[in-house]
């Protein structure tokens, strides 16, 4: 029987292997979690910046918008999206990050200050627009264009615009998903 009183030899804790092992598990876990998220962030999504105040209140300008470029892989845009694209493929211009009001087959008219589509008015729009552009007439969207707008119409360049026009389906980057920074700060889902 062995004296229950001091004792001068420590202890030698032993690590169980299984212990050691649900580690590594979890370790293991952890690192292919953030591998294969920056993978899909790298090949799938990137990253711009919110130019100017079309996007008010929701986006401001200078905020970093998280884009997902998969999302259209499998579907195409729909109304109430909103979507990260270059005017007329124009390498040179900034993305624009526009709402989409209206979508191929659509019809399209701006009167009185009120966005028709398909002669009835729009839910995306709710303020009064005060510049038409080249809705003032009502046309049809073609096969892969879409019509888009600021949701701040007053401060928007946008498919109204005969500089842009209609947004050909080629043109769009992806969908903006999540936006980063700026003015108000915070981080949120784009909706």
């Amino acid at each position: 029987m062995r004296n229950k009183g001091l004792s001068f030899y420590k202890r030698k804790k032993k690590i169980s292997p299984l212990v050691v092992r649900e580690v590594f598990v979890v370790l293991f876990g952890m690192v292919t979690a953030v591998f294969i998220a920056v993978v899909l962030t790298y090949f799938f999504g990137t990253y711009t910046n919110m130019v100017g105040a079309s996007m008010e209140p929701d986006l401001c300008n200078g905020q970093r918008i998280y884009v997902n470029r998969f999302s259209y892989i499998l579907s195409t845009p729909k109304t109430g999206d909103v979507v990260v694209f270059l005017p007329n493929g124009n390498t040179k211009s900034h993305y624009y990050v526009k709402r989409v009001v209206a979508c191929p087959g659509d019809t399209v008219l701006i009167q009185n200050g009120i966005v028709y589509v398909n002669g009835s008015a729009s839910p995306w729009v709710d303020v009064k627009v005060l510049d038409p552009g080249i809705a003032e007439i009502e046309f049809t969207l073609e096969t892969g264009q879409y019509f888009c707008m600021g949701d701040n119409p007053g401060s928007s360049e946008d498919s109204r615009s005969a500089n842009i026009g209609p947004i050909e389906e080629q043109d769009i980057m992806g969908e903006a998903w999540l936006h980063m920074g700026g003015e108000n700060g915070g981080m949120g889902l784009i909706h």
